[in-house]
């Protein structure tokens, strides 16, 4: 099954129970734009957008099994949701407390973090490198148009430009692209030093998106999957925690100058 039938199914679900899409989105409190991008294929669902529909279309949970099942086609159910918002978003901002964010890693430092345990079989882990390449690709067309790219901002612990993922040459390798994408337009850097001690992003990333219409989301991982969650209040506490990781991090010409000098080769 591909999102294409997804999207006939809600529109089905929503013709038989007498529903637009404006009443849609007052019953499950989401935007009529968010609704109508997903309508027309150009912004993927999340778990919850298929659930809160379920229920307000008394369907059954006929549209999140079904979901499930079309995102089974490649990569992580959840990554299909989040690439949509990644693709459209016109501001980004991601903070990681022990690693390179993904969108920023090398092949082999990506690499080394999903083979990590050898936990994922070998093909797995192909697949889900080649994923992240796709990703940072699309990001990379996107901020190299002439026309409002996106602005991007990373956050990242001292901890990630210090740990060898891969070991020392790959994490010098690493280093060496964190100082090319900074050199991106519409692109910052920035490194919390681990002088600064405990913070609010000990407990682990996020990434912040905002969309052309004002809608904001945020992604949450854990150990087993990640989450697109699009709750105001998450959003704004997501938020206070970024200003509050902001405010301690070092400046964009003194990030870059302690990752010069943690890099080995030239």
């Amino acid at each position: 099954m591909n999102f294409e039938m997804w999207i006939r199914a809600l529109k089905a679900a929503r013709a038989a129970a007498g529903v637009s899409q404006e009443g849609l989105a007052a019953l499950i409190k989401w935007s009529p734009s968010l609704i109508a991008a997903i309508e027309t294929g150009r912004r993927r669902p999340t778990m919850e957008f298929a659930v809160a529909s379920d229920e307000a279309l008394q369907t059954g949970g006929l549209l999140a099994e079904l979901l499930k099942e079309a995102d089974r086609e490649r990569g992580p159910s959840w990554f299909a949701a989040w690439r949509g918002y990644e693709q459209e978003a016109t501001r980004l901002r991601a903070f990681e407390p022990c690693l390179v964010p993904g969108l920023l890693q090398t092949e082999e430092y990506a690499r080394a973090v999903i083979s990590a345990g050898g936990l994922q079989p070998p093909a797995m882990v192909d697949e889900l490198v080649a994923v992240r390449m796709e990703r940072q690709q699309l990001l990379r067309q996107q901020l190299l148009r002439q026309e409002d790219p996106p602005q991007c901002v990373f956050l990242m612990d001292e901890t990630a430009v210090r740990r060898p993922v891969g070991g020392p040459a790959v994490l010098d390798a690493q280093l060496g692209r964190l100082l090319e994408e900074a050199e991106l337009p519409h692109v910052r850097l920035h490194i919390v030093p681990l002088s600064v001690g405990a913070h609010v992003g000990l407990g682990g990333g996020f990434v912040l998106v905002e969309l052309s219409d004002g809608e904001q989301a945020i992604y949450l991982e854990n150990a087993a999957r990640g989450h697109v969650i699009n709750d105001p209040e998450m959003v704004r506490l997501i938020g206070r925690k970024w200003d509050s990781l902001l405010g301690e991090a070092l400046s964009i010409s003194t990030s870059l100058d302690l990752i010069r000098k943690l890099k080995v080769t030239p």
